[in-house]
C-alpha cells in the first residue's frame, strides 16, 4: 500500500515512523504548508503545498490525516472521492454538522475503511481495563470521574489556529477532553443522555474554552464527571470507575511529552462485609507507550483483511462530537455567545 500524509507536524512524523515501523506500506508523498517544515522531509519523497495537491495528484491508496481541525472534514471528503482508504485524526472536525457531511461521503463509498485517531483506547492500560469490565468480575459500572489536563506549556497560549474557534471549531474540550468522553463512551458501552456543564475562558481569554466542568448520565443510570482543563499546570490524566464490586483508577498516561506521569493501572476489589473502606488494592505500572503502533496496526489488519473498523469508527466520532456540542450548549452562557 502507498501512503499519503496530509500535515507534516508533530503528529504527522510520528505517524509516519509507525507506519513503516509496523507495516508493510510505504509513505510516498507528503503535503506540508509550511515552508520551514517542508525542508525537513527526507529526499525521495513526493512533497506537495497543500492536502488538495497531495489527493489531486499522488499516487497512493491510503492517507493519513494530520491537518487542523478546520480542514479535516474537507480532507477527509476529498479523499473518499479520490478512493483512498483514510485514516484521520481527531478531532475529526470542527463541529458535528461538518462531520454529518463525512459520514454521507463514507456511505457512498462503503468499501473503502475510514478510521480515527484515538490513540488512547490503544493504550495498555485502557485495554487491561475494557477487558475487566467486559468479564463483569467487578459488576456494572456505578459512576466515572476524569479529569484530564494541560498547562500552556503545551502551546494552548500561543497565537496559532487552536486559539481562534473559527480555525478550530473548540478549545481544550475538544482538543484533549475528546479523548476522556471517547474513553468514557468505549469503556461503559453507553451514551449520555442529560448534560449539565460550566464552559470558561476566564483565564486565557480566548474565544475557545480553556476549562469545561461536565455531569452526564446514560439511560441506564451511570453517572459521568468530566473536568477538560487548559489551565493544569501539573499535567494530569486521571479516570476512576466505580464498579458494583471494586474501582478501576487509570492513572498518568504515557506521552511523547512525558509529562503526565507514570502510566498504571489500580484494580481495587472490595468485599463489602469485610473491607470498612480498606479494600485490596493492586497497582500496575506500564512502561512503554505501544498505543500509536497498535491502532496502526488495527488500521492496516482490517484492510488486509476487509473487517469492519470498530474503534475509532465514524460511529464513534459522530456520537462523541454530538456529545460534544451537547456539552457547550448545556452551558446557557456559552450557548447565548457562541451557538446563537
Amino acid at each position: 500500500m502507498r501512503v499519503g500524509i496530509a500535515g507534516y507536524g508533530v503528529v504527522g512524523k510520528t505517524r509516519h515512523r509507525s507506519i513503516e515501523s509496523n507495516t508493510s506500506y510505504k509513505v510516498t508523498a507528503i503535503s506540508e504548508s509550511n515552508q520551514e517544515a517542508r525542508q525537513s522531509i527526507a529526499p525521495g519523497l513526493e512533497v506537495y503545498n497543500d492536502y488538495q495537491s497531495l489527493i489531486a495528484n499522488a499516487e497512493i491508496d491510503v492517507i493519513f490525516i494530520s491537518l487542523p481541525n478546520q480542514f479535516a472534514a474537507e480532507a477527509t471528503c476529498l479523499s473518499l472521492q479520490k478512493g483512498l482508504h483514510v485514516f484521520c485524526e481527531k478531532p475529526p472536525a470542527r463541529t458535528h454538522a461538518e462531520l454529518l457531511e463525512v459520514e454521507k461521503q463514507s456511505l457512498k463509498f462503503p468499501a473503502l475503511k475510514l478510521m480515527y485517531g484515538f490513540n488512547h483506547r490503544f493504550h495498555l492500560s485502557v485495554e487491561k481495563a475494557k477487558a475487566l469490565i467486559k468479564s463483569n468480575s467487578l459488576g456494572r459500572i456505578i459512576n466515572m470521574k476524569g479529569v484530564y489536563g494541560k498547562s500552556q506549556m503545551i502551546s494552548f497560549n500561543q497565537t496559532d489556529w487552536r486559539t481562534n474557534r473559527e480555525a478550530s471549531g473548540g478549545g481544550i474540550l475538544l482538543d484533549q477532553g475528546i479523548h476522556m468522553l471517547d474513553l468514557m463512551r468505549y469503556l461503559s458501552e453507553e451514551d449520555f443522555s442529560q448534560v449539565f456543564s460550566f464552559i470558561d475562558n476566564a483565564f486565557w481569554n480566548y474565544d475557545v474554552e480553556d476549562n469545561a466542568y461536565v455531569l452526564m448520565k446514560s439511560p441506564s443510570g451511570l453517572v459521568a464527571q468530566l473536568h477538560s482543563s487548559a489551565t493544569q499546570w501539573r499535567h494530569v490524566f486521571n479516570l476512576e470507575i466505580t464498579l458494583e464490586r471494586g474501582s478501576l483508577i487509570l492513572g498518568g498516561l504515557l506521552t511523547g511529552s512525558k509529562s503526565y506521569g507514570d502510566e498504571t493501572l489500580t484494580i481495587i476489589t472490595s468485599d463489602l462485609l469485610k473491607d470498612n473502606g480498606t479494600p485490596r488494592e493492586s497497582i500496575s505500572k506500564y512502561n512503554e507507550d505501544v498505543s500509536w503502533d497498535n491502532e496502526i496496526k488495527y488500521f492496516a489488519n482490517s484492510l488486509a483483511d476487509n473487517t469492519a473498523i470498530e474503534r475509532g469508527s465514524i460511529h464513534d466520532a459522530m456520537e462523541t462530537m454530538k456529545l460534544i456540542e451537547v456539552i457547550y450548549k448545556a452551558d446557557p452562557i456559552w450557548k447565548e455567545k457562541y451557538y446563537q
